[in-house]
């Protein structure tokens, strides 16, 4: 079958027809040239393209290669569908934008693929043995491999850590390689990532994008695919946490800073695609040296954490203090060989540039091998002969900080070649006055990629950021792709924080691709299942899942009132409102639509509409507007547990109400029509939003904690509503009679029960005992019941649900008693939420439920 592959060579294909003299002019047409110097990644040094890259345009064919843009398109539209965000922190504020990527890929050879495979994975082995070293015998720096005051020195060494061995002796179960490649064609390790390497989840994304773009040429070059790497990083955490487990499921989880953090979205990612529970420090706790995630059940053991936090904020007792990210104790944990946390704590130093200096001989004196893929020449200044040595030539270097971490000074990389000699001479005084913190490299001219960017194919600087996955047996595997990052404007500048994109890596292979998928046998490996059979929900997650119930009822209520209450203003002229209009008047102040100060409706209608209409989307009261942000802000924290279409509907919601609403100040007739359309489509969008809380999400305590979430507040709300209604006797007016229909979503029910007939009796038999009801007293409190039964609660616990639900129920022969059953009710909803709160979300107790 071999020479039925693709096989890659130096000699360009000649075209042997005219179609594909057509479809050679048509790139040439719509290609720009690169800058001189630079390596180019779609052409051979004449010019033509390289073989591979023609055997992907032809399976294109010149209609879709015509069609680029409108792949750019889908690229963007599938970004936004999927929720793929990256954060952006500038001048100290951050803010979400879409992920970058270009619809096309980067294309390497099977060959070349080897060769960087070949470089990387020994490099992975040599950095593993020098963190053994580094916190066991210390040989490299008692014998000047190292020099002590770089790696003691450097924030990232953790004295804490030292003569801790971890499982199986590895250090580094990822690590991620920034490689690029110089004029010559030859391959460059530019930096490497050794902490809480950042990518694998965008890596994913990018596959499943641009592989679907393009299937016949994602076929037909063999491209080897991915996702058994992510297996066998499963494979080889299961079993070194196995003998920490003592017989136990093996359980891990992913810990994240947090939604703040600038690759969150990959966080929740990767969670759910390795089936791991997405965690927080606060999630966490130690107990008897051993790490514990705070659940619904409890505190449920944790066996390792795939972290994404730095070394730094991971314990406050033993190394920041100021962190609120980590988890107490977590160093003892670790000492005593509880847990294991990939990567291992203490390899920050390894981050340095100048530790590349140092590799070539530290290999040879290792491994006893040759560095198969070179380091660019690296200086440390903080060495007094290697400063004196490059100083002369710092034009042709890039000066780079020494330490990285957020502690100590930080600086952008200076190219040297775009100062002049004044600038050099100061830069030069700057680095005497404190050499240790430089670091210089030889400067290189990275290769440029083919981008399709304002139709046409764009050459950018590129840099590759390639995954390196350790096994049990000491070796490291690279993961068939890469994320590469390209340049947006500054050939010099290679960064996404920076304005840059992303490129999907295809690798080709001359062997079998491997079409492995992890979506159906992931479970195998890391069981995320709990002793009962139920998925771990942290309490925090669990807190963030209750809350985002109730805010999406009291949105939809709080909708539904606004509008009533317009339409009571537009009619404030007709005889017999003023009951109705004071008891409006209540409700919205109480829900804080309108300040407490506006004249009630029965006294200045004009006043109160306007007044309403400028409050509905105001950003800093207990506006509607105000609690769609609060859904926008709980579904991130909880992203990883629902589809992308939540988002995508409540960010359509704040669009919506911004572009219809602004911020109204005046009132006119169009105005009040514009609002209520607004809060028309509003109410819509979260009837939707419902059912998909309804309708899109599995039955689990998650889901059940957002169910009994919304059915609290929709008893509170309600009841309130009720008792206010009947207190000013706004329901024994025609027009408030139907309003209370409305406000309890019931006026269809209604009318179907009992036509126009309008009577309080048949009115409390549908909002107070109907048991179909879903908007009854009766219904929401045999609801609750149900739902809170599900929990996992103690006799005791369910006797104080049981009871306060017990006082709810509608016990009263007349309506005159309604009111102090409102009350009742609406206190019972209250404590019910503080119950929950503090037997679910506190975790007062070490350990509440039995497991």
């Amino acid at each position: 079958m071999s020479e039925n592959l693709p096989q890659p060579s130096a000699d360009q294909l000649e075209p042997s027809n005219s179609s594909n003299k057509e479809l050679l002019q048509l790139i040439d047409s719509l290609s720009q040239t690169p800058d001189i110097g630079n390596h180019d990644e779609l052409r051979l040094e004449n010019g033509e393209l390289k073989d591979y890259w023609l055997k992907f345009f032809e399976y294109l064919g010149t209609d879709q290669i015509k069609n680029l843009s409108e792949s750019t398109k889908t690229v963007d539209r599938l970004i936004q569908q999927n929720g793929i965000t990256y954060n952006v922190y500038d001048s100290d504020q951050a803010q979400s934008r879409p992920w970058s990527l270009n619809p096309l890929p980067l294309v390497i050879n099977s060959q070349e693929w080897a060769e960087i495979s070949n470089g990387l994975s020994q490099r992975a082995r040599l950095l593993n043995e020098i963190l053994r070293d580094t916190y066991g015998s210390q040989t490299l720096l008692n014998n000047g491999y190292l020099p002590t005051a770089l790696v003691q020195g450097h924030p990232g060494y953790l004295r804490a850590v030292h003569h801790i061995k971890p499982p199986g002796d590895i250090y580094l179960h990822i690590v991620a390689f920034d490689i690029a490649r110089g004029p010559d064609g030859k391959w460059w390790v530019i930096s490497n990532r050794t902490q809480a390497p950042s990518g694998l989840g965008y890596v994913l994304e990018n596959r499943l994008i641009v592989s679907k773009l393009f299937p016949e040429a994602f076929r037909e070059l063999r491209i080897q695919h991915i996702a058994s790497s992510y297996k066998r990083l499963l494979d080889t955490l299961t079993e070194l946490a196995t003998p920490l487990a003592q017989g136990e499921s093996v359980r891990f989880a992913l810990l994240t800073p947090g939604p703040y953090n600038e690759t969150y979205f990959e966080h929740t990612y990767l969670a759910r695609y390795l089936g791991l529970p997405l965690v927080e420090g606060d999630d966490l706790t130690v107990r008897d040296d051993k790490l514990y995630l705070k659940t619904l059940h409890g505190l449920e053991r944790i066996h390792g954490l795939l972290r994404r936090l730095d070394d730094e904020f991971m314990d406050p007792l033993e190394l920041r203090a100021d962190s609120t990210l980590g988890i107490p104790g977590l160093l003892q944990a670790i000492r005593s060989g509880n847990v294991l946390i990939t990567n291992a704590l203490g390899a920050g130093f390894l981050e340095s540039p100048a530790i590349q200096g140092f590799l070539p001989a530290i290999s040879e004196k290792l491994l006893g091998e040759k560095l198969a893929m070179p380091s660019l020449n690296t200086w440390w200044c903080g060495e007094q002969a290697a400063w004196q040595n490059i100083s002369p030539e710092l034009k042709t270097q890039v000066i780079k900080p020494t330490f990285t971490g957020s502690v100590g000074p930080h600086f952008q990389p200076i190219v040297g070649s775009q100062l002049d000699e004044d600038q050099l001479d100061a830069l030069r005084e700057k680095i005497e006055q404190r050499p240790d913190i430089y670091t210089t490299q030889s400067y290189l001219q990275f290769s440029q990629a083919s981008t399709w960017q304002e139709n046409q194919f764009t050459p950018r600087t590129a840099m590759l950021r390639v995954y390196a996955m350790a096994n049990t047996n000491g070796t490291w595997e690279i993961l068939p792709g890469a994320m590469t990052r390209v340049s947006s404007e500054d050939p010099n500048v290679v960064s996404i924080q920076r304005g840059g994109s992303t490129l999907d890596t295809w690798v080709m292979t001359d062997k079998e691709v491997d079409t492995y998928s992890m979506l159906s046998q992931r479970s195998k490996y890391i069981n995320p299942l709990t002793p009962h059979g139920l998925q771990l929900i942290s309490s925090r997650t669990a807190e963030n899942l209750f809350w985002l119930g109730r805010y999406t009822e009291r949105a939809e209520s709080l909708t539904r009132l606004a509008k009533e209450s317009l339409m009571i203003a537009s009619v404030s002229g007709e005889d017999n409102l003023n009951a109705l209009q004071d008891a409006v008047s209540e409700l919205t102040i109480r829900a804080g639509l309108i300040p407490e100060e506006t004249p009630k409706l029965s006294k200045s209608p004009k006043v109160f509409a306007r007044t309403l209409i400028s409050q509905l989307n105001h950003k800093d009261s207990f506006s509607i507007g105000y609690y769609i942000q609060a859904l926008n802000n709980n579904l991130r924290l909880v992203r990883d547990r629902l589809p992308s279409d939540h988002s995508k509907l409540v960010g359509y919601m704040k669009s919506s109400l911004e572009n219809r609403l602004g911020n109204k100040t005046s009132f006119e007739s169009r105005s009040l029509i514009v609002a209520v359309e607004a809060l028309d489509n509003l109410g819509l969008q979260l009837a939707a939003l419902t059912g998909l809380q309804a309708d899109r999400m599995t039955r689990d305590l998650g889901w059940r904690l957002l169910t009994i979430g919304r059915l609290v507040e929709r008893l509170v709300n309600l009841s309130e509503t009720l008792g206010t209604f009947f207190s000013h006797d706004a329901s024994l007016s025609s027009r408030g009679f139907d309003m209370l229909l409305t406000l309890f979503d019931s006026t269809i029910t209604y009318r179907t029960r009992y036509q126009r007939y309008q009577d309080i009796n048949a009115l409390m038999e549908l909002l107070v005992f109907d048991n179909t009801n879903p908007r009854s007293m009766t219904w929401i409190l045999q609801e609750l019941d149900h739902e809170i039964h599900h929990l996992p609660n103690t006799a005791k616990e369910i006797d104080t649900f049981s009871q306060i639900i017990q006082t709810c129920q509608p016990i009263f022969e007349d309506t005159m008693n309604i009111i102090s059953y409102t009350e009742r009710v609406s206190a019972a909803g209250k404590k019910l939420s503080n119950e929950i709160s503090s037997h679910y979300f506190a975790h007062i107790k070490e350990q509440r439920f039995a497991s």
